[in-house]
């Protein structure tokens, strides 16, 4: 692939071309010269678009597609499809679906499915067998077949001796285990945030300290074990000051946030859409406000879409019985480019990586064209038509964005819009 990029924008602080307009050259899927005003040597294809910014291509830390078992929510092909239309380079995908990815076969299977895609699929296998919470998955194996890091999607382990043992035996290949931040024996019934709200609903509530409960027992234990943490999206105060003073200690932990749970909170609920039902439910302003600080402080590693694309059936019924989810890959840029600035979005949307054995390579000469290709100053309102995903359950539909996305360079590939 030959591409000539022609005026645009690099935001990438490890560059030393950051902040600079400049046309990028690309041969055979390589950079090979920055600079001003470059003459297209053999009538490469050229990219020309207004307000045109590239980054390094961005990486999505929880991200599920419904293939194998759930081909009818998503399959392999249109979710990387989805990703590189998003600005997505790298998705870490999660193990729910069916069966179970908790083999060396089964991610296997997702690396040969996705092979020779502009985007990398980085498989996460599940943390025990079925992701049922009894025996520890097949974990050494699944790491030599390629999974990237060991997770039983939004499913807590409630077994502490469990947990303790999964650290423990992953340490031995340097494996990252994930733990879903919830004690369900709290949680109960629950179906959006123990609030004021939930009880003017008639909705039974899903407290803060569910989470916070699970997030200081993982703690412990990780301090016990000298292990390898990630725990995905939490979404309370207190949980990013535990993790914040875990950090102090130099715990090796890290933690990511939903999106939505970045945009949202438990008020969006009043009309009992079920776009809006999503687990860890949405929380108060002042959780926001706190995300938000600790993003901006370090405490908080990443931000993912957590995108869980699922089918009408599942949606389109009662608010008690609704699954749990929205996609989230399409509206991620726009959406947190909403909330911070340009240089923090594209910050939190590369940051996670090296967590997650992705390579991150600055925009330099020589390196691989790995690219995202946007322009941030865009106002738009999202709606069905920016929906790629084959399931279409979107609690961003009808919200003013910031930002849109033209496509990616990756693997010596150009997907554009």
């Amino acid at each position: 692939m030959n591409v000539l990029v022609k005026s645009a924008t690099i935001v990438d602080p490890k560059s030393d071309f950051h902040n600079q307009t400049v046309d990028i050259l690309i041969k055979k899927g390589l950079i090979s010269q920055i600079s001003k005003g470059i003459q297209n040597p053999k009538n490469y294809k050229e990219i020309k678009l207004d307000g045109l910014h590239v980054s390094q291509g961005w990486f999505d830390s929880s991200v599920s597609f419904g293939e194998p078992g759930f081909e009818e929510r998503e399959t392999i092909e249109n979710g990387l499809k989805t990703a590189a239309y998003s600005g997505f380079t790298s998705v870490a995908v999660n193990s729910n679906t069916n069966p179970v990815i908790d083999s060396y076969a089964d991610i296997s299977f997702l690396k040969s499915k996705s092979a020779n895609h502009a985007v990398n699929l980085l498989p996460i296998g599940a943390l025990t067998k079925r992701s049922v919470g009894i025996d520890l998955a097949e974990m050494y194996d699944m790491t030599s077949a390629g999974a990237v890091a060991f997770y039983d999607y939004q499913k807590p382990i409630e077994n502490p001796n469990l947990m303790k043992v999964a650290l423990q035996y992953a340490s031995n290949f340097g494996g990252l285990v994930c733990s879903f931040p919830q004690e369900s024996k709290i949680t109960g019934l629950g179906v959006m945030n123990e609030n004021i709200t939930s009880t003017s609903l008639g909705l039974k509530g899903n407290p803060a300290l569910a989470e916070e409960l699970q997030i200081a027992r993982d703690l412990f234990i990780l301090e016990y074990t000298e292990g390898k943490l990630h725990i995905p999206t939490i979404s309370t105060a207190k949980s990013a000051e535990l993790i914040r003073a875990a950090k102090l200690k130099k715990l090796d932990v890290t933690c990511s946030v939903a999106i939505h749970n970045l945009m949202f909170t438990d008020d969006n609920l009043i009309s009992f859409e079920t776009n809006f039902k999503v687990l860890p439910p949405l929380r108060t302003r002042t959780d926001i406000d706190a995300l938000i600080d600790a993003l901006k402080d370090g405490t908080i590693d990443m931000v993912t879409s957590d995108h869980n694309p699922l089918d009408i059936e599942h949606k389109k019924i009662e608010f008690d019985y609704a699954t749990y989810g929205t996609i989230g890959l399409e509206s991620a840029f726009g959406a947190l480019n909403s909330i911070f600035t340009i240089k923090k979005t594209i910050e939190l949307l590369t940051k996670g990586k090296e967590r997650f054995k992705v390579k991150n390579a600055p925009i330099a000469v020589g390196n691989e064209a790995n690219l995202a290709l946007f322009n941030p100053n865009e106002i738009y309102r999202f709606s069905s038509e920016n929906i790629i995903s084959t399931s279409k359950n979107s609690m961003f539909l009808d919200q003013e964005l910031k930002g849109i996305v033209h496509g990616i360079i990756s693997n010596n590939q150009l997907i554009l819009k």
